[in-house]
């Protein structure tokens, strides 16, 4: 396993949709395994494949409280088969938007089909927490990000803090 580069916003392969796998081998696998090394260290509890600069339909989530034996779940073309009425909102952030948080509204529950790691194909209910890191790194695959889905004027807000705090870990140059 080797830890990969997660891509931040602006650059533009965050905003294209990730292609199809073909079936789970052993490149794919890989894949994940890679993702999983890379969110643990990050911290996070999710990461799409975009997000590292590779343009396939993978996710990986574990939200396992700390101290708990960890959960990783690999999902490669995961797809909503339904989402319940019942809206949650959750305070978001993401490893490609570092260090920035935006309340965002998602299904309280979904049914998601997926391959899993072996090739197989499964079917997931998820709930709460689980249900809004897989729908967060879902959207990914489409080139969405959270900040998509808040109005205007908290995403310009979300932004100027982003580049704002980017332009003062900059070293100045004497």
């Amino acid at each position: 396993m080797s830890k990969l580069t997660i891509i931040e916003i602006p650059d533009p392969r965050l905003k294209v949709k990730a292609e199809p796998v073909e079936r789970v081998d052993e490149s794919v696998v890989r894949l994940m395994e890679d993702m999983l090394e890379t969110m643990y260290a990050a911290p996070g509890i999710g990461l799409a494949a975009p997000q590292v600069g590779v343009s396939r339909r993978v996710i990986v989530a574990d939200i396992a409280p700390e101290g708990a034996p960890r959960a990783p779940l690999r999902m490669a073309n995961p797809e909503v088969l339904w989402a319940s009425g019942e809206i949650q909102v959750s305070n978001e952030g993401c490893l490609s938007v570092p260090e920035q948080y935006a309340d965002v509204e998602r299904p309280r529950r979904i049914r998601v089909r997926y391959l899993d790691h072996r090739n197989e194909t499964r079917e997931m209910e998820a709930a709460n927490m689980l249900a809004t890191v897989i729908l967060h790194e879902m959207d990914h695959l489409d080139g969405v990000l959270f900040v998509d889905r808040i109005s205007k004027l908290k995403r310009d807000i979300v932004l100027r803090r982003l580049f704002k705090a980017r332009r003062t870990k900059q070293p100045s140059a004497l």
